[in-house]
């Protein structure tokens, strides 16, 4: 009966395995194996490809822009969409419009939020006209160092409603009975919160933060649309290299560069994982205590 069970189980995944199989595992197979073979010949080239790529002054100031994008951006969307979400977990005034507003850069398209900041930054936007009004010389923000602020708050803003919606969730499965427990014992809102909410929220902080630093690559859609091919060194990002790269046909370059951002994000999700599972189980040891201390004082 168990088998018949797990054949019919295998049945019903079989179809999203190929899907997976066909369009994720083999083209990544056949990236890592282009990574390591030359475009023409397809003869083993080993690490040229590599050397090459490593060497390439645009691909150091493509790989240093998009770190940067993610330093900054993912730390700031974590920390913002959990002081937004506290709040609205705890149900404040007017809390369902502002989870609707939030949520409303969610559904905007691409070639909307686009035509957004065009109306905003260009040279005849928005922002130069009011700059305008002080004697501001007119100013094409996007082609300026001011294009990398432009483009992080676009990404918070695009991504923030998702992050919140996230955190209210995890919020959410902590047991208000140990909240109960604290107050009972004296403790304030900032010391629950350090010490019962942030330790409870590890597991949610590891998803987040992966899905954060996924996120981070897409931005590249808006610095493409607004700035074109080549936009401002500040917003010239990884996804712009390969693109030019795709145009020249320089695929044994493209893999090995792709090749070597996907092993840095692998090796960036594996630390926030292990990180992960060295926390755990200290939050877990903080709601058992929470948990303790809520019986005594019931029984007290």
């Amino acid at each position: 009966m168990i088998r018949k069970k797990e054949r019919w189980g295998l049945m019903f995944v079989l179809p999203g395995l190929t899907g997976v199989l066909v369009f994720y595992a083999i083209p990544c197979g056949d990236v890592i194996r282009r990574a390591f073979t030359q475009s023409l010949t397809g003869h083993f080239a080993g690490l040229m490809n590599f050397k090459q790529v490593l060497d390439n002054a645009a691909f150091r100031l493509a790989a240093g822009n998009t770190a940067r994008m993610m330093c900054v951006c993912v730390p700031v969307l974590v920390a913002l969409s959990l002081i937004l979400a506290v709040p609205l977990q705890r149900g404040i005034r007017g809390g369902r419009w502002i989870k609707s507003g939030l949520l409303v850069p969610m559904a905007v398209p691409v070639a909307s939020v686009v035509l957004l900041w065009q109306c905003m930054f260009s040279k005849q936007g928005f922002l130069n006209g009011a700059l305008s009004l002080f004697g501001t010389a007119e100013t094409d923000w996007m082609n300026t160092r001011y294009a990398f602020a432009i483009l992080v708050f676009s990404y918070v803003w695009k991504n923030l409603g998702y992050s919140v919606i996230l955190w209210i969730a995890a919020l959410e499965g902590i047991p208000g009975e140990i909240y109960e427990a604290a107050r009972v014992d004296g403790a304030g809102e900032l010391l629950i919160f350090f010490r019962i909410t942030i330790p409870n929220l590890f597991s949610a902080f590891f998803t987040i933060t992966v899905l954060s630093l996924i996120n981070s690559f897409k931005v590249f859609r808006e610095a493409y649309l607004v700035a074109g091919d080549y936009p401002d060194e500040s917003i010239y990002m990884l996804q712009h290299l390969f693109n030019n790269w795709y145009r020249n046909m320089d695929t044994d370059k493209m893999a090995a560069g792709g090749v070597l951002s996907g092993a840095m994000l692998f090796v960036l999700i594996c630390l926030f994982y292990t990180a992960r599972q060295i926390n755990l189980p200290h939050s877990e040891l903080e709601g058992n205590i929470a948990d303790e201390e809520f019986r005594k004082s019931r029984k007290g």
